[in-house]
């Protein structure tokens, strides 16, 4: 539960003390009082203040020569002016320097009150952002706290100084990339070469001459000799994503390569030596991929040694801040933007979303909030509209007989019913079916048993 904002007012006369004190805490604010400079200093030694409404005639001290102290002391507490109508251009002097804002007397309660309001979000944001920054931790690039990506880091610390190969699994936008550039980090070939070969996007006829090499004349087009990227990898990591699209041809040289420890360019019958240590990728399920005849079995046993699951977003939902806040700071900076944080609004919309495109779409998401804002934060109209309405989340029609009904027999109807019809679309495999509706495979599997699922019809 928040507790209330706490407000110093820092003020030598009683009547108005009184009248603030009266205000605020009728209105859920704590209140402290202090009648000079020196009480006032002694004060927020002593408490966690949020705002500070600071007079400008104390009796020991100038308020426009204390403000400098409460913010070198402070420098994200707000300061709110106390002064007379005479003294406003002192007012605004102190804006220059750091205040918050001014308020005149005699003033009136809806304007002090609007005034405090505002202060103490701003205090709140900003003790939030602090937290976040504390917060802000990660395996190299990736980022989070959660339990399911502690377990990611976890193994990947200890498959990291293994030769073995390792094969990363997840959806799209999750992160497989950043997966495999942690382990190459944290492995002894973190001094050689990390080459990354997105295999999706290399025409069929070039993928082979791309990882193995070519002589000169193999093949229209090769004037000059070149090694492929198994040479540019050697005695450090190769990582093929999106795996799967690799054609059986291809696969059955990748087997060789990896049984034999050794290539041979395109159009060449010498054989080179090479040391290479692969991680795969891919957002298929790899073992379907076999059955189906797409994708060689024995290969899927070479490359899955260790398995890595990289978690959808909506399985680390508690991340959500934390990933916004490491790309807000990512992007404030390349695009010299004074940004530096979220409204409470915007943050509720990015957690509450499903995020089907995973970290990547809210790394998206939160460029363009950085660049679209003309604010020091991130509000919720700023943000794309499917986060905000969420449109993408399907909507369910419930309805309640007269005589009503037993709610948990409710709930384990339309589960199952749920469950059968992703079987039945995913053709009773049950890792599709969990993916279509966004649980993991052993959680799908558990409500299976539970709810006694046998057919999917």
């Amino acid at each position: 539960m928040q507790t209330a904002a706490s407000i110093l007012v820092i003020d030598d006369e009683p009547v108005l003390q009184d009248i603030l004190k009266t205000l605020l805490t009728s209105n859920g604010f704590e209140t402290y009082s202090a009648m000079t400079a020196a009480e006032g200093m002694q004060r927020l030694f002593e408490e966690e203040i949020d705002v500070v409404m600071l007079d400008l005639m104390l009796p020991d001290r100038n308020g426009l020569d204390l403000l400098p102290e409460i913010l070198a002391r402070a420098p994200d507490l707000p300061v709110i002016i106390i002064t007379a109508h005479s003294s406003v251009e002192s007012a605004i002097e102190a804006m220059r320097r750091g205040a918050f804002h001014y308020v005149p007397k005699p003033f009136k309660n809806e304007e002090v009150l609007h005034l405090v309001r505002r202060a103490a979000e701003r205090r709140q944001l900003e003790r939030e952002n602090r937290f976040l920054r504390s917060q802000l931790e990660g395996l190299g690039e990736i980022v989070g706290t959660s339990r399911r990506i502690q377990e990611v880091f976890a193994l990947i610390q200890r498959a990291a100084p293994a030769r073995a190969n390792i094969l990363v699994a997840g959806e799209s936008g999750t992160g497989k990339e950043l997966a495999a550039r942690a382990i190459h980090r944290h492995s002894p070939r973190c001094n050689k070469a990390f080459v990354p070969v997105h295999t999706s996007a290399i025409p069929d006829g070039l993928l082979e001459s791309t990882l193995f090499g070519h002589v000169k004349g193999a093949f229209t087009g090769a004037v000059n000799s070149r090694k492929g990227l198994f040479e540019a990898a050697h005695e450090g990591t190769l990582f093929l994503d999106e795996v799967s699209t690799i054609t059986l041809e291809t696969q059955t040289r990748l087997l060789r390569v990896i049984q034999e420890r050794e290539i041979r360019r395109v159009g060449s019958v010498e054989s080179r030596s090479v040391d290479v240590r692969l991680v795969a990728a891919s957002n298929l399920d790899l073992w379907q991929e076999v059955q189906a005849g797409r994708f060689r079995e024995d290969l899927y046993y070479r490359l899955n040694v260790i398995t890595i699951e990289m978690p959808p977003l909506r399985e680390r939902a508690e991340d959500i801040p934390l990933l916004a806040f490491h790309f807000l700071q990512t992007f404030a900076e390349e695009n010299q933007r004074k940004v530096t944080g979220f409204t409470p609004q915007a943050m509720d919309a990015l957690t509450a979303y499903y995020w089907p495109g995973n970290v990547r779409e809210l790394e998206n998401a939160v460029e363009r909030a950085v660049v679209l804002t003309q604010e020091e934060y991130i509000d919720l109209e700023t943000l794309p509209q499917v986060i905000r309405n969420d449109e993408r989340r399907p909507v369910v029609q419930a309805e309640v007989p007269a005589s009503g009904l037993d709610f948990r027999e409710a709930m384990a109807d339309f589960q199952t019913q749920l469950i059968k019809a992703a079987l039945k679309r995913s053709d009773n495999v049950q890792r599709r079916a969990a993916r279509l509706l966004r649980l993991s495979p052993t959680t799908f599997n558990e409500m299976i048993h539970r709810l006694g699922i046998n057919d999917p019809k």
